[in-house]
């Protein structure tokens, strides 16, 4: 083991520690835009921009986390599984607000506020141990302790922007391919044309 930065870095070759780099970049350019995503308004601009890059952050830790456990299988196949989980939720996140099922706000902010939690439990189930304070908790802690914070956010912003009722999100702005159609009015002479009068 060496250290960096306080923390204890395996030394397990230079293909491991350079899927470590990349993963440690994506991870907390992940944390970064997740909160970016989750503070701004949920319309067109800010919320998506930081949204895509989140995508592909997670789905940086998920293929580095892949690499690094194929490499010491043995103690990192629980990392490997938690990145899994992350970056297949943000994904049915995305699938979500492009497809638009029934309540597809409610789907997408769940799978992506899931993705965000299991992304913080990753890295404190790994660094947790190391960490000031949280050295100080049970290791169930540093796999619990995330959700118990995430669910309850996750609740009252969802029932906040109307996600929990169904349909569009009271402050949600239609999505940028999608026509709205304006109300039908009567018009007496196009009426007439198809009438063929």
């Amino acid at each position: 083991m060496s250290m960096l930065a306080g923390l204890d870095v395996p030394d397990a070759g230079p293909l491991f520690l350079a899927a470590l780099a990349v993963h440690v970049t994506a991870g907390v350019t992940g944390v970064v835009a997740g909160a970016l995503a989750a503070a701004a308004h949920k319309r067109a601009g800010r919320h998506p921009r930081a949204g895509a890059v989140y995508l592909y952050a997670a789905g940086a830790v998920f293929a580095t986390a892949t690499v690094m456990a194929a490499l010491r299988w043995q103690r990192d196949w629980h990392l490997f599984l938690i990145a899994t989980v992350a970056f297949g939720l943000a994904l049915l996140g995305w699938w979500a607000r492009r497809s638009r099922p029934r309540r597809w706000a409610a789907w997408h902010g769940s799978a992506m506020a899931g993705s965000y939690v299991a992304l913080l439990t990753g890295f404190y189930v790994d660094n947790g141990p190391q960490l000031p304070l949280w050295d100080r908790l049970p290791p169930l802690a540093y796999w619990l302790l995330p959700a118990a914070v995430g669910i309850p956010v996750t609740w009252r912003a969802l029932r906040r922007n109307g996600a929990l009722r169904g349909g569009r999100p009271a402050t949600s702005a239609p999505a940028g391919n999608v026509r709205v159609s304006r109300p039908l009015r009567w018009c007496p002479r196009r009426a007439g044309r198809r009438a063929g009068a």
